[in-house]
């Protein structure tokens, strides 16, 4: 976290969880952004703008409600030839400067194995308490609503 020296506020978090379904159950969850808004408390809007000539969506536009974090933003997606792993990065957006994030998915004995990192640098600074809300609600949007939607199929 940056003191205020003019230092971007960047944070980075990493996490990982097995869901009790295979690779291309949650793949399907993660890729169905139409649907986000029913299983993401903080999303609001998800609207996927263009697709890749592999038919997945390349750029999606999300409006965001994190407690005190509010915004509105495009993601450009790149997605493997497996299906496996999905990264991003922002495209534009009025509180953030950048952001970068993947999904990795490994099948394991149990289900899938999904490892999720992301970083997000803001164009503010978020004092320490509301920071922490929020890194908290997004990782558990990230793995454990995903989790229980992908079990849910």
């Amino acid at each position: 976290m940056s003191e205020d020296n003019g230092a971007p506020e960047v944070w980075p978090t990493s996490d990982s969880t097995v869901i009790d379904a295979t690779v291309e159950d949650v793949m399907a969850v993660i890729s169905d952004f139409d649907s986000y808004p029913e299983w993401s408390t903080s999303i609001r809007v998800a609207e996927v703008l263009s697709v890749g000539a592999d038919g997945r969506p390349d750029r999606v536009r999300f409006a965001l409600e994190a407690g005190a974090i509010v915004d509105d933003y495009v993601l450009a997606y790149s997605w493997s030839a497996d299906h496996r792993v999905v990264e991003w990065r922002l495209e534009s957006s009025a509180l953030q400067r950048a952001q970068k994030g993947s999904y990795r998915l490994e099948p394991v004995e149990g289900g899938t194995r999904v490892d999720y990192e992301l970083e997000i640098e803001l164009v503010v600074p978020v004092i320490g308490r509301l920071r922490d809300r929020a890194e908290r609600r997004i990782l558990s949007e990230a793995l454990r609503e995903l989790k229980r939607r992908a079990e849910s199929r």
